[in-house]
């Protein structure tokens, strides 16, 4: 159970993050927010507030915001149609009853002659039973739609997203993994005002019971000074040495109250991921110091580094140096996590701050469907001085979007084959 709502809350943050970055830069820009969802599929939750739709949807594989504009507008007025009108105490037009008339008998009906609910802001036509005089109206720029009851805004032109600006348009695009990478900053600054930070030194930290470090005798706070004669300064060179001697016997000397404890340790042998061989482990965490100035140090820096991680496996994933068996879905990361948080909340935490980054990296590939694949398009925009028509675009997104879904199901087989190997 302790798993179940600790992977709830972890995606959730996840998503919630990512999108509420896009809505923030919709909103600022002026842009209509349709809707604001967390997951796909049917809806479990929702509720309005403010012009745009919260949602929390059944299948757990992501969110999004829709802006109006984005996608083809629901409704369409053409010439002919039959609606029924209803007017705010200023004389416009605020509601737009499309269908089910009967129910609104307060509602004028006129036949469209045109409509224009993009830039005139204005409905023209006739009444049903009085075809003699030509009618106009002027519509809110906040008016509903009723269809089979249900409102649904309209967007008129200022309020899409083609509208804006070319930099308006790609902060909102760049503004959800962009607040991926700010939560990992926080997060990782929690966890320096909690534990502290790592020391630079091969200092110790806790030691992991049965494990090579605690039967060689070493304790926490000791510091590696030497190993087979060889002087260590840094933690990068210990765990290096370590990693590279799987099975066999080290002699090291620690640092312990101001006095040299000689000692012998036998790395256990991990084995790595496929084609990577095994490496050494001796089971210690890296020791930790309280700072103010290095915990904000911390956030920064730690946040790079695990970019600098992810972004260097995704490459070696493309070119082909890591196996796809190597990419994890929603089950895979279910798992991962099951097993981190037995190991510790402050663990969980590092682990959502990791997952954070990643999710932030992964949209800003250029991949179709992506906002990385979207902002490719805004570039292009940009340098050719012209959009690409928007039925490309959709097209280009659509295809990608089922091909995603079709690796997406192929990850996800692979990781449930994992968990019953």
């Amino acid at each position: 159970m302790n798993t179940v709502i600790a992977f709830i809350f972890m995606f959730g943050l996840l998503v919630f993050i990512h999108e509420w970055g896009h809505l923030i830069f919709a909103k600022r820009a002026g842009m209509l927010a349709r809707e604001f969802a967390i997951g796909f599929g049917p809806k479990i939750f929702a509720f309005t507030r403010n012009e745009t739709v919260y949602t929390i949807r059944l299948l757990p594989i992501g969110g999004y915001v829709r802006v109006a504009g984005e996608d083809p507008e629901i409704i369409e007025l053409k010439p002919g149609h039959h609606v029924g009108l209803e007017f705010n105490d200023a004389g416009k037009v605020n509601k737009i009853i499309v269908n089910h008339k009967s129910k609104h008998p307060n509602a004028r009906i006129i036949e469209v002659e045109h409509a224009d609910l993009d830039h005139k802001l204005r409905i023209e036509g006739y009444e049903v039973d009085e075809q003699d005089e030509k009618l106009s109206f002027e519509v809110d720029p906040k008016a509903f739609f009723v269809m089979d009851e249900r409102e649904t805004q309209i967007a008129p032109y200022d309020r899409q997203f083609a509208s804006k600006t070319i930099g308006q348009r790609a902060m909102q695009l760049f503004a959800g993994p962009m607040m991926n990478f700010v939560l990992a900053i926080v997060i990782f600054l929690i966890l320096g005002l909690i534990q502290g930070v790592p020391v630079e030194e091969a200092k110790m930290g806790q030691i992991q019971p049965d494990s090579p470090a605690q039967e060689a005798g070493m304790k926490s706070d000791d510091e590696v000074i030497k190993i087979e004669d060889q002087s260590v300064s840094t933690w990068k060179e210990f765990t290096s040495i370590v990693r590279k001697n799987p099975g066999e016997e080290l002699d090291i000397v620690v640092l312990r109250n101001g006095e040299e404890v000689p000692l012998t340790i036998v790395p256990a042998e991990v084995p790595g991921q496929e084609g990577q061989g095994s490496y050494g482990q001796i089971g210690v965490y890296q020791g930790f110091e309280k700072s103010v100035l290095g915990t904000i140090t911390y956030g920064f820096t730690q946040t790079f580094e695990t970019t600098k991680l992810i972004v260097t496996n995704l490459a070696m994933l493309i070119t082909g140096q890591l196996p796809i068996e190597t990419l994890s879905g929603p089950v895979g990361i279910y798992d991962a996590t099951d097993q981190i948080v037995q190991t510790g909340f402050m663990n969980f935490l590092m682990w959502t701050a990791m997952l954070s980054i990643n999710l932030g990296i992964v949209n800003l590939v250029p991949l179709p469907a992506l906002d990385g694949g979207r902002l490719l398009f805004v570039g292009i925009e940009a340098v050719r001085g012209k959009p690409i028509s928007p039925e490309k675009e959709g097209l280009f997104h659509f295809v990608g979007f089922a091909l995603l879904m079709l690796l997406m199901i192929i990850v996800t087989w692979n990781d449930i084959q994992e968990l019953f190997l």
